[in-house]
């Protein structure tokens, strides 16, 4: 008898291929329709003839390499500044150093009570919640995934554990966001509410979700440390071992001269700015902070903190820079509105800086940085792939179509069901459409007047709107970021999915049930009042 073969995990490429030939076949079959928005700013489907997609299908990575250019050159370059950064073993050494300095935590009670490790990795959970809670972090979650990743690694866990404490947690926190303007902040203006009304309970739905995030991640996590073969990832986690050597761990206690020069000029160039920008307005959602002097503070803390590492190691001057650079990324976003374009050129800068401060020559670094950005090379391609994903659709005709069949289920259900359904449809939405302004303009104005028709707040509208569009962003392979931060993480598709399903399972319940009061109880924000449009 012949030996049975064995099931072998497809390749992300392929996964993606296949899923873009039955979206090809979908529009031969499902019929083209459009929604058109009349001047008065109602809503209407209209049947419009499908385009079939045919040879399409060997020609939507094209197009799907134009719409996800952004993240596609935002991957390359973060993935080339960081392979610069650590080409001398600077991050290896800061997470050593870290790991070190952390056990010196466990002379407090708290601390040995709980774990320095758990402690670790719930702090490290709740600030990417916030992040992607506040200002909606989620492509820059690639760039962290470099840092935090290692570190799980060094601690005994795994790379899944270690997208868990940042991808995951941002992700949780863009679900239960309190001020996120790409999801609350648009569906609440195209509803006609007040801006973030209705935060109160959208802060006690934050900490819901956060408590079931912190219960997965710590649960596996305990897992693979007693076991870290059982890890779905293992073989894989095998390119971060490598990289994560005893040898990297090694300080030399020497500054090169060029490293003074990288501090002098990354120094002249926060006083010019510190000049330019004298004091910075931070934007939390849509509140705008007291104008601070944030740019000239941050300079004076730069000077005195580089100095101080130069006088240590090359490898804790170039943990400052980057330190820094993801302090800078912070104010960039909240301060003045930063893309992913010039976090791009931050990282770039960073790069840059850390080569002069090696003492590498411009050869040397253009090398180092083509290195890092062949490695994740692969993380970059995927993304145009999948890109195709939603353009066969789009070309097809079929999105609205998609859309108009699921929001015409919600028939005449009761007001929780309503609600629940509409939950519901949003959800499945999310994973052809994860685009949060995207998904709100295609949505909302047509379930903000439904709510009115079957007597509920459009600020339950909205409430379904913000989870059902979160979760399932962490499973849809449509999304870019998803795609580009499990290449970066070399953790396949499918191992992902496997990993993570019964997690989203769990928030989708709990998003459902979170619903619930927002129908039956008199809450904040949530009153049936008359909408500004």
């Amino acid at each position: 008898m012949g030996s049975k073969r064995k099931f072998t995990i497809p390749n992300n490429f392929v996964i993606v291929f296949w899923i873009i030939a039955i979206c090809a076949l979908l529009t031969w079959f499902l019929p083209g329709g459009e929604y058109v928005k009349a001047t008065d700013g109602t809503v209407t489907f209209n049947q419009i003839d499908n385009v079939p997609q045919t040879y399409q299908l060997f020609t939507s990575f094209f197009k799907g390499f134009e719409k996800g250019a952004g993240i596609i050159i935002f991957i390359l370059v973060v993935g080339g500044a960081f392979w610069v950064v650590n080409s001398n073993g600077s991050i290896d050494v800061g997470i050593y150093s870290f790991l070190n300095k952390s056990k010196g935590w466990e002379r407090f009670w708290l601390v040995r009570k709980l774990g320095v490790n758990n402690v670790i990795m719930v702090s490290i959970m709740i600030i990417f919640s916030l992040f992607g809670a506040v200002f909606g972090m989620s492509e820059e979650t690639i760039a962290f995934a470099v840092v935090i990743i290692p570190l799980a690694i060094s601690m005994g866990y795994d790379s899944l554990v270690g997208l868990g404490l940042v991808y995951v947690a941002a992700h949780t926190g863009f679900a239960g966001a309190m001020l996120n303007p790409f999801t609350i902040g648009i569906a609440q203006e195209l509803s006609g509410i007040p801006l973030f009304s209705g935060i109160e309970y959208r802060f006690i739905c934050w900490i819901i979700l956060n408590v079931a995030l912190i219960i997965f991640v710590l649960r596996y996590a305990h897992r693979v440390k007693k076991n870290p073969k059982i890890s779905p990832v293992y073989n894989e986690d095998k390119f971060w071992r490598d990289r994560f050597s005893e040898e990297k761990s090694h300080v030399e206690h020497i500054t090169p001269k060029s490293a003074w020069w990288a501090f002098g000029l990354s120094l002249a160039g926060l006083i010019a700015f510190s000049v330019v920008y004298p004091t910075t307005s931070l934007v939390i959602g849509k509140s705008t902070l007291t104008p601070m002097p944030i740019m000239p503070l941050t300079t004076v803390l730069y000077a005195l903190l580089c100095w101080r590492s130069l006088r240590k190691s090359v490898h804790f001057f170039i943990l400052q820079l980057l330190g820094f650079t993801i302090l800078y990324l912070i104010v960039g976003v909240m301060g003045y509105g930063w893309g992913i374009d010039k976090i791009a050129g931050l990282f770039f800068a960073l790069g840059l800086l850390s080569g002069l401060a090696i003492g590498y020559k411009a050869n040397d670094i253009v090398k180092h940085f083509m290195d890092g950005a062949k490695d994740f090379m692969s993380a970059a391609i995927i993304v145009g792939f999948a890109g195709g994903i939603i353009v066969i659709l789009q070309d097809g005709k079929v999105v609205d179509t998609i859309l108009h069949g699921l929001s015409s289920t919600l028939g005449s259900y009761g007001k929780i069901a309503a609600t629940e359904t509409i939950y519901g449809i949003i959800t499945l939405i999310n994973m052809i459409i994860p685009s949060g302004s995207a998904k709100a303009a295609l949505t909302i104005p047509i379930f903000a007047p439904f709510s009115d028709i079957i007597g509920i707040s459009r600020q339950s509208t909205v409430m379904a709107f913000q989870l059902g569009g979160g979760f399932t962003e962490m499973i849809t392979p449509i999304s870019g970021v998803l795609i580009g931060v499990l290449g970066v993480a070399k953790v396949p598709y499918a191992k992902w999915i496997k990993w993570v399903l019964p997690y989203i399972i769990v928030l989708i319940i709990i998003g459902a049930l979170l619903l619930i009061p927002t129908v039956t109880m008199e809450l904040s924000g949530f009153e049936m009042v008359p909408a500004t449009r």
